[in-house]
Parts: structure tokens; C-alpha cells; sequence
């Protein structure tokens, strides 16, 4: 049986992850009592005696957590962003990084929420020539404020009632853009423009595209099927063929670990919009660290997931 240690187990992300290993038969989760969760000592012993550890930390945090273990057998997948373009670490998105390179992994640097939703719909379409990859390309997207962590869900729930959405990033620096664009095939950063609304989970990613501006021009039914192919063998990540509502709810897939992708078209002036629907703490977090932990662990990819 694999052993497992989620070292920040009382974090957002740690708990939700323990939530989806709770029951299970197939591991043996590594607990620590209270007070040793930030006991180095305790916290080395464990790091070194789990089969995969599962660190949702900071970054500096995770950085020093992969410095204490000090064998080669134990495998890692992080959760922070220390490592998502870090050489030697394999991409926790194992429909996009491959399956059996997720299972065969040492080191596994989990994707971020919003990454998540932006190369599910690019990364795709620049392997396929639909889209180039020095497309200068805009992301606009909104997240549930659990989002944020616990300073985040603090504000949200016990200060005084926040404004119902906010845009934020506005230096146009936010963490994800580099995996954004090295995990999409990309040669160009996207313009990312990040928000978040007043409740606690659920995700919007969209990527507007002008088909004039693409060598290939592609049709939306092109992009859509695209999509679909590159996705059609995914118990996880499915293809919406035919969505006829006019609205889309941030809603939709919350308490889900599960992505779904549109393609909306307007053909007489050219345009599209991509848009991914996921949870920001199942597929975007928890859901994918669960999803790559199982296939390293020799599981169903789907064990334990919210589906």
C-alpha cells in the first residue's frame, strides 16, 4: 500500500486533498499530531517515510520541504508554484503532460487553478498549427475566493462584506503566467487578466480569439473538434458539444473535479471564445494533486475524485 504525507494538511488545498484520500483503502496517509505539524523534526521523519509526499506550502516552504528529504525513493508533487517550470519536474496535468509521465514521475509540480483552465483550451490547439504559437493571446478569468487561501476565504467570510468582484494582478505580473505560456507551447506571455467574485468556489477561464488573426483559420467548429479528439479518451476533461444556454455559470463545477471546454462561435465576424468551467479546488487544485498522486501510485486515475 502507498503511503502518502500531505505536509500543510491544514491548509486550503491540504484539506481538500485530505478530504478526497479520507476512507480510501488503497493508501496509508501519514498524520502528524498537532503539535508537531511544524515540528522539523517530525516533519523530516515523515517526508522521508511516505512514498509520495504532497506539500501545499508556500514556495519557500516547498523548496525547503524537497531539501529535507534525503533519499531517492520518495516522490513529491507540490502544489506551490516553486516548480512549475522548474527543469527536471514533470507538469501535473497529465491529459496535456501525459499519463505515463505523471506515473513515472519523481517530482511533479501540481498546475495552478487558472493555468489550468487557459492551457486545457491552448495547449491543444498550438500542437494541432490552429493556433501559433507566438499568438499574442488575452486570458480573462474570475475564481471563487477560496482561491486565495485562508487570508483570502478571512476577508470573504469574517471582515466586513467585501465587494461582490474584483480584478486584481494589475501590474500584469501574476505567478501563473510563465507556466501559462511554457506549458501551453507558447512563445508569447498572455495578457492574463485574473478576478475574483464574492463566493467561495468555482471558475471561469476564457480565451477571446480574433480567427482573422490565426494563420490557419480555423473555424470554431474546427477549434471545438479539435478539442474534442485531443480530450476524447479523458474521464476528467470533457469537450461541451452542444450548449445552447446564453449564460455560463461560475457555478457550474463547484464541488467538482471535473473541466469542461466550450467553443463559441460567431462565424460572420470571425470571432471565438474558449472557455474552460472547473472548480478552483478540485481540477485546479485538490482534484489534480489527487488525480496525478493516483496514477503515480499505480491506481485509477479517478480514485477519490469528485466526479
Amino acid at each position: 500500500m502507498t503511503s502518502i504525507f500531505v505536509d500543510g494538511a491544514a491548509g486550503t488545498t491540504g484539506l481538500q486533498i485530505r478530504e478526497r484520500l479520507a476512507g480510501r483503502r488503497d493508501v496509508d496517509v501519514i498524520a502528524l499530531p498537532e503539535e508537531q505539524r511544524k515540528d522539523a523534526a517530525a516533519r523530516r521523519d515523515a517526508l522521508n517515510a511516505a512514498d509520495i509526499v504532497v506539500l501545499c506550502l508556500p514556495d519557500d516552504a516547498a523548496r525547503e520541504a524537497v531539501a529535507l528529504i534525503d533519499n531517492d525513493t520518495t516522490r513529491v508533487i507540490d502544489a506551490s508554484t516553486a516548480h512549475r517550470v522548474a527543469p527536471g519536474w514533470i507538469y501535473g496535468f497529465p491529459e496535456v503532460s501525459g499519463r505515463d509521465a505523471v506515473a513515472g514521475a519523481m517530482r511533479v509540480s501540481n498546475p495552478g487553478c487558472y493555468s489550468t483552465g487557459f492551457i486545457a483550451l491552448v495547449a491543444p490547439l498550438v500542437k494541432a498549427g490552429l493556433i501559433p504559437a507566438d499568438a499574442a493571446l488575452t486570458c480573462n478569468a474570475v475564481s471563487g475566493y477560496s482561491g486565495g487561501g485562508k487570508s483570502m476565504i478571512a476577508e470573504f467570510e469574517d471582515g466586513p462584506a467585501p465587494t461582490a468582484w474584483r480584478s486584481y494582478a494589475l501590474k500584469l505580473n501574476h505567478k501563473h503566467v510563465p507556466e501559462m505560456r511554457e506549458r501551453s507551447g507558447l512563445s508569447v506571455s498572455p495578457i492574463f487578466a485574473p478576478s475574483v467574485a464574492n463566493l467561495f468556489s468555482g471558475m471561469i477561464v476564457e480565451v477571446p480569439l480574433h480567427l482573422s488573426a490565426l494563420t490557419a483559420r480555423p473555424t470554431a467548429a474546427a477549434l471545438r473538434e479539435a478539442l474534442a479528439d485531443f480530450y476524447r479518451e479523458s474521464p476528467i476533461v470533457s469537450v461541451v458539444m452542444n450548449y445552447d444556454e446564453g449564460t455560463l455559470a461560475i457555478e457550474r463545477l463547484a464541488g467538482t473535479d471535473r473541466l469542461e471546454l466550450f467553443v463559441f462561435g460567431n462565424e460572420a465576424d470571425g470571432q471565438v471564445r474558449l472557455v474552460a468551467a472547473l472548480d478552483n479546488l478540485g481540477k485546479g487544485a485538490a482534484g489534480a494533486a489527487v488525480q496525478s498522486l493516483n496514477l503515480m501510485a499505480g491506481l485509477a486515475e479517478t480514485e477519490g475524485l469528485r466526479l
